[in-house]
């Protein structure tokens, strides 16, 4: 009797995207709201197998679902044998736990998710470490509750006192690497502390890109100052911080700068993380900031990148940059749309000339001593 092949597709476990619209979501387009959560899986590269998208009108604090969604979750995942679940909202480490013992299945949410992007897309030192600690915070989150399947007593000989339980080590094992990931960050930051005395000393005014992800930043980074910092159609593909010197006119010097691109519903750790590379903006002259005119929910973009500046309590000079607007039929039509939001630019990378209102912009700023 031969043997049966065995393929990828029966070992790799089937995998389902969980989408949940809830009360508290600022996106006013639910079908947009999905459409990104499938572009951040799609972004991490990871094989899905199923797609379910839900909409609660209230969220339970033990399990995030009501009972009526959870039997409806439960009851597809029974039908399409599903053994992993993505969720595209944060859990806590309660909710997490009990909706993997009501499903069966393995469970990651919004934080881990666009955790493992961030742990792809940085190269830097920096970025890497920052990314490092972020995931220490949120492992370490993970812990709690966790009494029943941790609460073995270590007592071996040599451990810190009698009693000790597995769950304590583990803690204190967090603590240690974060501490440590701390200690070369505050190297690291020291060295950009220095480059920024340099600068700011140089005279050189600072204009920062910046705006939701995918918008297309490092496109006119890269056409402005001629240079190839990575582009790709997909979200966080930079998240490295990139500066470059460009000069508007002969007479007149910047320096440029490329961010990290801001998302909705962006885990808090994450943000703690890198908020050393977004006090940043706290140091520029100007902030470009950079909407994709051509997706439909460019508004809701706009009040996420709001509510970041402000949470980041940073108040500078700003235009809005209306980029990608090739992709639009009839740039009149939305013109009306774009009245509150003024002083405001449009730009396209695509054609030649796309960027001259921007160049012309930036080559009569008058910025301040």
């Amino acid at each position: 009797m031969a043997k049966k092949s065995i393929s990828i597709e029966d070992i790799r476990p089937k995998i389902l995207l969980l989408g949940i619209y809830t009360p508290q979501n600022k996106f006013r387009d639910m079908e947009a709201y999905f459409e990104e959560f499938v572009s951040l899986v799609e972004t991490l590269g990871a094989v899905y197998d199923e797609k379910l998208f839900i909409k609660l009108r209230n969220i339970d604090p033990s399990y995030f679902l009501t009972t009526g969604k959870i039997e409806e979750v439960t009851a597809f995942c029974e039908e399409h044998k599903i053994d992993e679940i993505i969720c595209s909202e944060s859990l806590s480490a309660l909710q997490e736990r009990n909706l993997t013992d009501a499903f069966g299945c393995v469970i990651s949410d919004r934080a881990r998710l666009i955790l493992e992007i961030f742990k792809n897309s940085a190269h830097s030192a920096e970025g890497k470490t920052q990314v490092e600690i972020a995931e220490l915070e949120y492992l370490k989150t993970r812990m709690s509750g966790r009494g029943i399947d941790m609460a073995q007593q270590a007592g071996f000989i040599g451990s810190r006192g009698p009693g000790e339980t597995v769950k304590e080590a583990i803690r204190r094992t967090y603590a240690t690497k974060i501490r440590q990931a701390q200690k070369r960050l505050h190297i690291l930051e020291k060295s950009r502390d220095e480059q920024r005395k340099r600068r700011l000393q140089s005279n050189i005014p600072l204009v920062s890109l910046i705006g939701y992800t995918n918008s297309g930043k490092s496109s006119i980074l890269n056409r402005l100052t001629k240079s190839n910092v990575l582009v790709e159609n997909k979200l966080f593909a930079t998240l490295d911080t990139t500066t470059k010197i460009y000069y508007p006119s002969p007479q007149k010097k910047i320096l440029l700068s490329d961010t990290v691109g801001f998302i909705s519903e962006l885990p808090h750790h994450l943000i703690e993380s890198f908020k050393s590379t977004l006090d940043e903006l706290k140091y520029s002259d100007l902030l470009l900031i950079v909407v994709d005119i051509s997706n439909n929910i460019w508004k809701d973009q706009i009040e996420v990148v709001r509510d970041t500046l402000h949470s980041l309590k940073i108040e500078k000079p700003y235009i809005f940059v209306f980029n990608k607007i090739d992709k639009i039929a009839n740039i009149e039509e939305i013109k009306p749309d774009l009245e509150e939001f003024k002083p405001y630019i449009l730009t396209s990378v695509k054609p030649k000339d796309g960027l001259n209102d921007l160049v012309t912009y930036l080559k009569d700023f008058e910025f301040k001593k």
